[in-house]
């Protein structure tokens, strides 16, 4: 899917669609009147600590997974794709033809995530297939000497936002439940976040991507490199130089990682 622009849209209305978000939640929570409690996870040997497993998944136990509690609960990928089900959760479950959950390894080191499907993606249920996909594909291939089955390859929203569209914070809050607990099961070392929506996803933060991209961050203890969505750089190719500097960081934090 095509990266946002990167200025952010206007603050009244995205209160207003926060706003929306928060009534829904609310409803839900009242629907399922119940609570659970966190599970305590095995930790692999690389990725998040044992201590940053609360923390990862803090604040959606008791919302979104309160209805889906078999999501919440599962103990592999192949188990959350099947408690997400045939998602009804958020308004783009009406234009899509298949959810896109993710490929790849699902014991990866190295974690890609970005927007949301485009059309190939939805037509086809895998996410980076299309011309933007193809762009990710070399960046991992011809750039890092890897291959895509090595990685793992996810989106914020797992369905096509209409006519390639922005996600809507309520829309990306029905959603980000379920990357957060793909994340934990597959525990990577680094996430590289690709474009705007996706990194201001994982960092809460607005600070637009032009600043964020480039420099380490942290998601609760997992590195995280911003750069630019690979369809950005298909409209300005000029940038690519900037992207290939951000993954030579992330190769060399992995070869200082001895991945």
């Amino acid at each position: 899917m095509e990266d946002a622009s990167i200025d952010s849209t206007g603050d009244a209305q995205e209160l207003a669609a926060v706003a929306v978000s928060l009534r829904h939640h609310l409803q839900r929570r009242g629907r399922a009147g119940a609570r659970f409690v966190a599970r305590e996870v095995s930790p692999k040997k690389h990725g998040v600590a044992p201590g940053d497993v609360q923390s990862l998944l803090s604040g959606v136990e008791n919302d979104l997974f309160a209805e889906v509690n078999s999501a919440y609960q599962s103990r592999s990928l192949e188990e959350l794709r099947s408690a997400i089900g045939d998602c009804q959760r958020c308004k783009l479950c009406a234009g899509r033809t298949h959810i896109v959950f993710g490929v790849g390894n699902p014991s990866a080191k190295l974690m890609f995530i970005g927007e949301g499907p485009g059309r190939d993606e939805d037509l086809q249920g895998e996410p980076f297939v299309g011309r933007a996909g193809q762009l990710l594909t070399d960046i991992i291939t011809k750039g890092m000497g890897l291959k895509r089955e090595d990685v793992y390859i996810a989106n914020v929203v797992k369905c096509r936002p209409p006519e390639n569209r922005n996600p809507e914070p309520d829309e990306v809050a029905a959603c980000e439940p379920f990357l957060k607990k793909q994340i934990e099961l597959i525990r990577p070392e680094i996430i590289v976040g690709l474009g705007k929506f996706a990194v201001q996803t994982l960092l809460q933060s607005k600070v637009p991507i032009t600043k964020l991209r480039g420099q380490w961050h942290s998601y609760h203890g997992i590195k995280l490199m911003p750069t630019f969505h690979p369809a950005y750089l298909l409209r300005n190719p000029g940038d690519k130089k900037l992207v290939w500097e951000d993954i030579k960081k992330v190769i060399e934090a992995r070869r200082g990682a001895g991945a």
